[in-house]
């Protein structure tokens, strides 16, 4: 199955998030690979990264990426997670694989949709989690389950920063 987490609210990853620890609790065997949030402190990954049954690899840099300019590094971070989710998804070692981020990587063309379409025709029995805004229609299609996180209200409007334990 193909579960996309999607939308401009917030919890996409916590969604995701919360499936890793369920999938954990009943023993399966865990892969979450982040895009663009590589070497950032999460709550999440300090929790999980100590847990059995459960890999994790974060590809990008700890800036953010300009989506009108992104530089060569950010290409080339994005192809490394697409290539080490190509492999974990063709292992069939993992029951639950997360992709997080990658919809926005595709948006802003790190990757290309087809890219993204292919890592779907491998996921084989593995359960596969997409996050990130912006899923193209076609992932959209192609997914089982789709959930739209739709902002009603943020505090961040209010210019109320990011707060440690609450979004990262």
């Amino acid at each position: 199955m193909i579960h996309v987490y999607t939308g401009n609210g917030k919890g996409k990853t916590t969604a995701a998030l919360g499936l890793i620890i369920r999938a954990l609790g009943n023993g399966l065997k865990v892969c979450l690979i982040q895009f663009m949030k590589k070497n950032c402190t999460y709550g999440e990954i300090i929790f999980l990264k100590d847990m059995e049954n459960i890999d994790i690899f974060q590809y990008g840099t700890d800036r953010l990426i300009d989506p009108e300019k992104p530089e060569e590094i950010d290409f080339r971070e994005a192809e490394s997670a697409r290539a080490q989710a190509e492999q974990v998804l063709s292992s069939g070692q993992y029951d639950l694989i997360v992709l997080d981020e990658i919809n926005v990587a595709v948006k802003w063309n790190l990757l290309s949709l087809k890219q993204q379409l292919d890592l779907t025709e491998i996921s084989g029995s593995s359960e596969l989690v997409m996050t990130g805004r912006y899923a193209a229609s076609e992932i959209v299609v192609r997914a089982d389950l789709v959930t739209e996180m739709l902002e009603i209200k943020h505090y961040f409007t209010q210019n109320i920063t990011a707060r440690k334990g609450i979004e990262y």
